[in-house]
């Protein structure tokens, strides 16, 4: 028996599935476990960058106030070194530049990247903090984004005071963040696959006994096994017994009810063949009715009798039988019997399985075929086929038409009743139909006397199938 991978635990890899509940819930667990973890690390890290960066801004400014001083006459003068070429570059975003706020302080100094001014926002907008700094952001001379650090000081004992600022280039420390972002997000989401994918392959691997059990009970209801055999883990071994306990039941109820028949079957037939034989010897009226009466008990024992033994294993989940090599071989009896019409056997699908006991479906078949080959004036066929499923249960479909006269429509109810013959001139007991008609409604199947296309009888059996 052969089962793709994801289908080894019974009706498919679907919302309904155990193993796709758990593997849902797991990914959707580790996704959001991600995304949260990927918010803190790039939030972590953007406040670490951030804090970085404003540090290394201040720190050239404690270099940039350490380098500027003013001459007697109130010239700015110095030539500050910060150590980074960035500040030689034009336009490169990062800029210093020391202003004038005081009367008696002259002149502008600023890195030569700094290419055009920047102007201050008002103080009553930025406002100073304790430490008589303050921080900003601006537009650099080529549009990019800059973080200004800016502190006024006093150069001398005149209180001549100039403001300095230093300006780092923003939209770098964004794109280094965005990029680190980007390989986070990256190497998290390859993690979470492999996280998934792991996941995924170690709940199917535990779940896999669960389709080892289905297995083993799909061979106990096609007749192969008749328990469960195998190892299993010890969550599933209850689980496993218990089922065997049920199936060994069953089997004994099956067996009890087939002893019962065969003891009551044998007590009643010797008293009843001592009736026929005392009607027969009797003659005349009162034998006849004897006679009748003692036959028309026999009948009515074979028939209950054989209900009993239906009954007793219809729900059986052991008996299987399968229908194509039953038609072929009951094909070959009856045209041995009846060499005079000719049977025709249209292909039957292997994979038709009567989910009941072989010797009912030839009850069944052998009764139809032989009223049809009766009837028929030179041709028989039977064919059969699935059927559509009812009440979520598999059926197949056996069909058999004659050519002979047929049974008028308001006729064929009346075929079905025990006994009862609609033409007295044909040899029989009248309850070949009877008897199919009984056997098919104890597997809960339906029987139903059409006119077939031949001009005859169209007989339709549908019956429980087997997977």
């Amino acid at each position: 028996m052969t089962q793709k991978p994801l289908d080894a635990f019974g009706g498919g890899f679907g919302p309904r599935s155990l193993a796709f509940r758990v593997i849902a819930f797991s990914t959707i667990w580790a996704v959001l476990a991600l995304i949260v973890i990927s918010t803190v690390i790039s939030t972590l890290y953007r406040q670490t960058s951030e804090r970085g960066f404003t540090s290394l801004l201040s720190a050239h400014l404690f270099n940039l106030i350490g380098s500027i001083g003013v001459n007697d006459q109130g010239v700015l003068n110095g030539a500050p070194d910060l150590g980074d070429l960035r500040f030689s570059i034009p336009q490169s975003g990062w800029y210093w530049s020391v202003e004038p706020v005081s009367d008696g302080v002259k002149g502008n100094l600023r890195s030569t990247s700094m290419t055009a001014s920047i102007p201050p926002p008002p103080s009553a907008q930025v406002p100073f903090n304790l430490d008589f700094r303050r921080i900003y952001e601006a537009i650099g001379p080529a549009g990019e984004t800059v973080e200004v650090v800016e502190s006024e000081f006093e150069l001398d004992q005149q209180n001549r005071v100039a403001r300095f600022r230093v300006m780092g280039n923003r939209s770098e420390l964004e794109e280094e963040i965005e990029g680190f972002n980007r390989r986070l997000f990256s190497y998290l989401a390859l993690f979470g696959l492999g996280m998934i994918a792991i996941n995924a392959v170690a709940i199917l691997l535990g779940l896999r006994p669960l389709g080892r059990v289905r297995e083993a009970l799909a061979q106990v209801r096609e007749g192969t096994a008749k328990r469960l055999d195998g190892s299993f883990p010890s969550e599933i071994e209850p689980l496993a017994n218990e089922t065997n306990a049920l199936i060994e039941n069953n089997r004994r109820i099956v067996e009890r009810s087939r002893t019962q028949v065969g003891n009551l079957a044998h007590s009643l037939k010797t008293p009843l063949a001592v009736m026929l034989n005392e009607g027969r010897a009797l003659g005349g009226a009162k034998g006849r009715l004897i006679e009748d009466q003692a036959a028309g008990m026999q009948a009515q024992v074979e028939h209950y009798l054989q209900r009993a033994r239906v009954a007793a294993q219809r729900d059986s989940v052991v008996y299987r039988t399968p229908v194509p090599p039953l038609l072929e071989r009951m094909r070959r009896v009856m045209e041995k019997l009846q060499p005079q019409t000719r049977l025709v056997l249209s292909p039957v699908p292997n994979t038709l399985i009567f989910a009941g006991e072989r010797e009912d479906l030839e009850e069944i078949v052998g009764n139809l075929l032989e009223n049809a080959m009766k009837w028929a004036r030179g041709k028989v066929i039977i064919s059969a086929s699935a059927a559509p499923a009812v009440e979520g249960k598999h059926r197949l479909r056996i069909v058999i038409e004659d050519d002979g006269p047929g049974i008028p429509e308001e006729k064929a109810r009346e075929a079905l009743e025990r006994g009862k013959r609609l033409d007295e001139t044909k040899p029989g007991t009248g309850l070949g139909l009877a008897i199919v008609a009984d056997l098919v409604k104890e597997y809960g199947g339906s029987l139903r006397l059409e006119k077939s296309a031949l001009g005859g009888l169209r007989a339709v059996v549908e019956l429980t199938s087997a997977e």
